[in-house]
């Protein structure tokens, strides 16, 4: 059955965090210029204060967050694709290369570029990212235990799963390859479905 979607464009408010997740993915914080933000979202300096009265770094929270949510989405796709976590967790590379090579090598990981910049600098920006990388640890650490994996288990793998993958996209990136991220993809599902193997012995 055909059904008629409305589509809203987003608002001033949408454009300027979609315009600075995009920019920070791209060139991290310090890279990424307020009259450039606000140009490319089409804005005003007075909107990105209005809407975030702690100027850049404000919003560059609220970015890290929506970009946290992007890359969480296609998490949960990934795992959701597949019952078997070990075969998931290769989905999910699998879809993180497509992505990848898709932008033409430039939207890695929505936080990395940020997080570095930040770390023992910019408090607020550092724990939106840490926030991003628990969220999709958690992710993970729930298809695990949904599929019977003991809870420090389930916890350890999953912050595994999410390093490695992390890295991987990296070097990807880098070398505009997908195989890096192919072969983490392969390699974390063995080491999954060893888990699992060990649990049936």
């Amino acid at each position: 059955m055909a059904t008629t979607a409305t589509t809203t464009a987003p608002g001033t408010r949408d454009r300027l965090v979609r315009t600075a997740s995009r920019l920070m993915q791209h060139g991290g914080y310090e890279n990424t210029p307020v009259k450039q933000l606000v140009r490319e979202a089409e804005a005003t300096l007075g909107s990105l204060y209005h809407f975030f009265p702690g100027g850049k770094q404000e919003l560059a929270v609220a970015a890290i967050h929506f970009g946290g949510e992007e890359f969480a989405e296609l998490l949960r796709a990934g795992l959701a694709a597949h019952t078997d976590p070990a075969e998931a967790v290769e989905g999910v590379a699998g879809l993180l290369a497509e992505a990848l090579e898709a932008s033409d090598w430039r939207d890695g990981c929505p936080v990395t570029a940020t997080a570095l910049e930040t770390v023992g600098r910019l408090p607020e920006l550092q724990a939106a990212c840490a926030r991003a990388f628990a969220d999709w640890q958690h992710l993970v650490a729930a298809k695990l235990l949904a599929s019977g994996y003991p809870e420090a288990d389930a916890r350890d793998l999953a912050i595994t799963v999410i390093n490695t993958l992390e890295g991987a996209e990296t070097t990807s990136q880098v070398t505009m390859s997908r195989t890096p991220l192919l072969v983490a993809g392969r390699h974390l599902a063995r080491l999954v479905a060893s888990y699992r193997d060990s649990y049936q012995d």
